[in-house]
């Protein structure tokens, strides 16, 4: 038995034993429907990109838009009649007609306390530790002091 006879069994086997033009449809509408899919996944993931573009660019505007409008807002309030008596009684230290005005001592208790600082000697009541701030709290304890 030759070579060219192997060779042609084999050849008959491949041709009537296997459907072969069936595998080779079958494979040809599988590529087919892969390279679909893949060109579908390639599209939603090319506008989930540039939708995001979109965002951020529609948010970067609605930020510049918003900070226009502070900034009008604010060069409207500097040329207000209020924010120039206000900076001329800053800066200047002018009042208005009749008004009175009180200077204390830099040191005074009462300076210190107009100022918003708050005095350096340590208060005569102990602070309540952490538990008992939370039973105070909890047991209604502070009700009485706000009112």
């Amino acid at each position: 038995m030759g070579i060219t006879t192997r060779i042609r069994r084999t050849v008959y086997h491949i041709r009537y034993r296997y459907p072969t033009r069936e595998v080779i449809t079958v494979l040809l509408v599988g590529i087919a429907i892969t390279w679909f899919i893949w060109g579908s996944v390639q599209a939603m993931q090319k506008n989930y990109e540039l939708k995001k573009v979109v965002e951020d660019k529609t948010r970067q505007a609605q930020l510049t838009d918003l900070e226009t409008k502070t900034l009008e807002y604010e060069q409207r309030y500097l040329q207000s009649e209020e924010y120039k008596k206000l900076a001329v009684r800053e800066r200047l230290g002018y009042g208005d007609p009749g008004e009175k005005l009180l200077l204390l001592p830099p040191n005074s208790p009462e300076a210190t306390k107009a100022g918003g600082e708050e005095s350096a000697t340590v208060s005569d009541t102990p602070k309540p530790s952490n538990l008992a701030q939370w039973g105070n709290f909890l047991f209604g304890g502070n009700a009485n002091r706000d009112s």
